[in-house]
C-alpha cells in the first residue's frame, strides 16, 4: 500500500510539474476544451429540452371539434364515444364558451354584448383527447365525417415543427461536436508535445536509468486528461449560469410561455447526468490528444 501511494505521489507531482511548464499553452488547451464542452453541453441540453417539450405537447394533445350552427354537442356525443383511440371527451356549449370569452374580454354585461352582436355568435364545441399522438390524424378524419361537424382543429402541425427542430438540433450538435473535438485534440496534442520537448533531457535520463515508457509518459497523459476535466467543470459552470439567466427571463411571462418553460425543465437524472457527460467526454478528448502527442516520442 505504501508503494502504491509513493507511485501515486510521484505521478501527481510530475503531472503538476508538466502543467507548470506548459505556461500559456495550458490555457489554450483548457479554453479550447471549455468552448467544445460548453457548446456540446448546451446543444445536448437543448436537445433534451426540445424532446421533453415534444412529449409535453404529445401528452396534452387534443382535438377541438366545432359543430355547425344549431347543432348541439350533447346529441353528437354518443357517436363520438364510439370512435376508437379516444381517451376523453369534454363538451363545451356555446353559452359556456361565450361566457368565458366575455369574461376574458373584461366585459361585465353579457346581455348587452348579446344585443350588440345580435345573439351568441359561437357554436358548440367537443374537445376530444387522443390516446396517443400517432392516432390524431386518423381520429381527426373520422370526427370530420360525423354529420353536424364543421371543423376539426388540432396542434399536429406544431408537433411536426418541434420534431423537425429536434432532428435539426441533433445534426447541428453532431457537426459542432466533431469539428470542435478535432480542434481540441489538435491543441491538446500540440501542448503536450511542447511539454515533452521541454523535458526531453529529463526523459533521456530516466530512460538511461531503466524507467519504462509507460512510467515516463503517464504523467503527460494525465496532463491531457486534466485539461478535459478542467474544461468540463468550467463548461458546466457556464451552462448553469446560462440556464439560471434564462429561467429568470421566463419567470414572469404569459401562461403559454410558462407552459413551454415547464416543458424545458430537465429531470433530476438529466441534471446529474449532464456534468458527468461533460467531464467524461472532456477526459476522453484530453486522453486522445495526449496519446497522439506521446506516441511519436515513445516510438523513437
Amino acid at each position: 500500500m505504501l508503494k502504491f501511494f509513493t507511485k501515486l505521489d510521484y505521478l501527481l507531482k510530475e503531472t503538476f510539474l508538466g502543467l507548470q511548464r506548459g505556461g500559456w499553452m495550458n490555457w489554450a488547451a483548457v479554453s479550447t476544451m471549455t468552448v467544445l464542452l460548453f457548446l456540446f453541453g448546451l446543444s445536448l441540453q437543448t436537445s433534451w429540452q426540445v424532446e421533453a417539450l415534444l412529449n409535453q405537447f404529445g401528452n396534452q394533445l387534443e382535438l377541438s371539434v366545432y359543430l355547425e350552427p344549431g347543432v348541439q354537442a350533447i346529441n353528437l356525443e354518443p357517436m363520438v364515444d364510439k370512435i376508437p383511440n379516444i381517451a376523453g371527451v369534454e363538451i363545451i356549449t356555446k353559452d359556456q364558451a361565450w361566457t368565458k370569452l366575455v369574461q376574458e374580454l373584461g366585459l361585465t354585461n353579457i346581455e348587452g354584448a348579446n344585443q350588440q352582436l345580435g345573439g351568441n355568435p359561437l357554436v358548440d364545441e367537443i374537445k376530444v383527447k387522443a390516446t396517443n399522438p400517432e392516432v390524431v390524424i386518423d381520429l381527426a378524419t373520422q370526427l370530420a365525417k360525423i354529420p353536424g361537424v364543421d371543423v376539426v382543429q388540432y396542434v399536429d402541425e406544431a408537433v411536426k415543427r418541434i420534431a423537425q427542430l429536434h432532428r435539426g438540433l441533433n445534426w447541428l450538435t453532431l457537426t459542432i461536436t466533431v469539428i470542435l473535438t478535432l480542434t481540441a485534440i489538435a491543441v491538446t496534442t500540440t501542448t503536450i508535445r511542447l511539454i515533452v520537448m521541454a523535458r526531453r533531457r529529463e526523459i533521456e535520463i530516466m530512460q538511461l536509468v531503466g524507467a519504462t515508457r509507460a512510467w515516463i509518459y503517464l504523467p503527460f497523459i494525465l496532463q491531457g486528461i486534466s485539461f478535459g476535466l478542467v474544461g468540463g467543470a468550467m463548461a458546466w459552470s457556464f451552462i448553469s449560469v446560462t440556464q439560471q439567466f434564462i429561467n429568470r427571463l421566463l419567470a414572469n411571462q404569459p401562461d403559454f410561455i410558462q407552459f413551454i418553460s415547464n416543458g424545458l425543465q430537465l429531470t433530476l437524472m438529466q441534471n446529474l447526468l449532464l456534468p458527468l457527460i461533460l467531464l467524461g467526454f472532456g477526459a476522453i478528448v484530453g486522453l486522445m490528444g495526449s496519446l497522439f502527442a506521446v506516441r511519436r516520442f515513445a516510438n523513437r
